[in-house]
């Protein structure tokens, strides 16, 4: 028998005795039906029956649902759906070992924040389209510039942003000073795109918005005032157009985050960067890491590449 004829059979004997014996409407056994074929989907991949799964399929198979922007509530009724299915097959003696005992409801969980692809933070860098015809102008595309930058480079929040002042920008040392949450200050490295940006920005753009004006603050608006949060979110959005998405200044932090630990930071650096007080909050994080770290595995071991016919890798 198949896997596919396996998991039909499975499943008609389950939703039978969600309709007999449990005397449940139609729409929640249509409900069980859905949740439980789309876990089958899931299962048929790894060429394993329902009755075979692993408590590690069901937990796979709970991130893929968050990985595909699904909330708690829907992702923990599905969880509930394989816990009625298995407690069914216990009861009818078809399997020894539940897969989803212990496993902890997903409305405990939290979902990865939005971020955008390495491509789509490339063309929100350039900035929001501008008329560069005058000096004005011209000073404002390039505090925008740099200002975007700084986000991606320093995953920082725009309360972060607009406070930092001209004091706080060690360039010659490769880093700011940024006051987060708490007043708790932290180093952040910007690397050599937003250097180049920033100090731009400090030659030939900030005293041009200042026009003779003095402010202890960065990144000033025209007039060198301070600017608003609501002024620094919409400048995100008009600069993230280009790239079809809209974007706002915490995706570009998570982009930050999520980019590092795909290309192998560890999670207790990029805790530091996003200033994080405690790790469990950077460990939303954690479903990349080791994604991240099953992918260097498949790629460098020599047991995990697949072998062909012949026995060659």
């Amino acid at each position: 028998m198949s896997v596919a004829e396996k998991n039909d059979r499975l499943l008609r004997d389950f939703l039978d005795y969600l309709r007999v014996e449990k005397g449940l409407s139609r729409l929640s056994v249509s409900a069980y039906s859905k949740d439980m074929q789309q876990f089958a989907e899931f299962l048929a991949k790894r060429k394993r029956s329902l009755d075979a799964a692993k408590r590690q399929d069901v937990r796979d198979f709970l991130d893929s649902l968050f990985s595909n922007q699904l909330d708690g509530r829907t992702v923990a009724r599905k969880l509930s759906s394989s816990r009625q299915f298995y407690k069914y097959l216990l009861l009818d003696r078809r399997i020894e070992h539940d897969p989803t005992l212990n496993i902890e409801s997903p409305r405990q969980w939290k979902v990865l924040p939005k971020s955008l692809s390495a491509d789509e933070v490339l063309q929100t860098l350039q900035g929001p389209p501008r008329v560069l015809d005058t000096k004005e102008s011209q000073a404002l595309a390039l505090r925008d510039r740099a200002m975007l930058e700084v986000f991606y480079a320093g995953a920082l929040r725009v309360s972060e942003m607009i406070g930092v002042r001209m004091e706080d920008a060690k360039l010659d040392l490769g880093y700011m000073m940024v006051r987060g949450k708490g007043d708790k200050e932290r180093i952040v490295p910007l690397g050599q795109s937003a250097l180049v940006a920033v100090k731009s920005y400090l030659e030939s753009g900030r005293e041009v918005l200042c026009a003779g004006k003095t402010s202890p603050i960065l990144f000033v608006g025209k007039g060198c005032r301070k600017l608003s949060r609501q002024r620094v979110w919409q400048m995100v959005s008009a600069a993230s157009q280009a790239s079809g998405r809209h974007a706002s200044p915490h995706m570009l932090r998570h982009s930050c985050a999520t980019h590092m630990v795909e290309n192998g930071a560890d999670l207790r650096t990029v805790q530091t960067i996003l200033g994080h007080a405690d790790i469990s909050t950077t460990q939303i994080y954690t479903h990349l890491a080791l994604d991240r770290l099953k992918q260097v595995h498949r790629t460098f071991h020599p047991r995990s590449k697949r072998r062909n016919a012949g026995g060659s890798q």
